[in-house]
Formats: C-alpha cells, sequence, structure tokens
C-alpha cells in the first residue's frame, strides 16, 4: 500500500504562504522556508503596529488642538481643564477636525472654556 502524505493540504498550506509574501524581494517571495519567516515577521508587524497607529494619531490630534488653541491664548491642557468643568464631552479627534476645518466654531469653543476658566479661578479665589 503507498504511503499518505498528505501533498494536497501541505502544497494548499504552502502556497498559501508564498501568496502572502507576494512582492517581498528575492527568496523571501519564492520559496516557503524564507517566506514562512517573513511572513510571520509581517504579522508581527501589523499586530503590534495597529496599536501604534492609535498613539499617533492621538499625538497628532493633541498637537492640533495645542497650536489651535494657543492661536487663542490658551495652553492645551488649561482648555482641556476648562472643556471638562464645562461638561463638554468631544473627543480630541473631534475637536482637532474643528480647530483645522472650522475655526469659528473651534473658537467659541474656546471662548467657553476661557469663560469656565475664569469664573472658576475666580471662585477658588
Amino acid at each position: 500500500m503507498p504511503r499518505a502524505t498528505n501533498g494536497p493540504a501541505s502544497r494548499k498550506r504552502r502556497k498559501r504562504i508564498i501568496a502572502m509574501a507576494k512582492g517581498y524581494r528575492g527568496f523571501r517571495s519564492t520559496h516557503y522556508r524564507y517566506a514562512m519567516d517573513a511572513v510571520r515577521k509581517a504579522k508581527q508587524y501589523h499586530y503590534r503596529d495597529r496599536k501604534v497607529k492609535k498613539r499617533i494619531f492621538r499625538k497628532l490630534w493633541i498637537a492640533r488642538i495645542n497650536a489651535a488653541t494657543r492661536n487663542e491664548g490658551l495652553t492645551y491642557s488649561r482648555f482641556m481643564e476648562g472643556l471638562k468643568f464645562v461638561n463638554v464631552e468631544l473627543d480630541r479627534k473631534v475637536l482637532a477636525d474643528l480647530a483645522v476645518n472650522d475655526p469659528t466654531s473651534f473658537s467659541g469653543i474656546v471662548a467657553q472654556a476661557k469663560a469656565a476658566l475664569t469664573s472658576k479661578d475666580e471662585a477658588a479665589a
């Protein structure tokens, strides 16, 4: 009786890895042994960078908000403090979008935060 090697399934598995490595340079795209390592590493980077992307965008939003609030004569941290005091629950993504695309409405929000901060400072004094 002939030896069963599970050939079709093995070939399918190898072809799937080679297909994932399409576009890689040299042996990494044509040889299973090297493609396997390259694909494994690419998956690790992909998983890690989905988390890193969130960090990068948060930093970008904060930088944009900070720049826009400094034009209005306020720092980022004081602006956020004023928003919390007024109970404005806009997230940083929306605030950054407003700062870039609709400066007039952003100025109104900054004015609210400033007013809240002045009333808070007067109450504390």
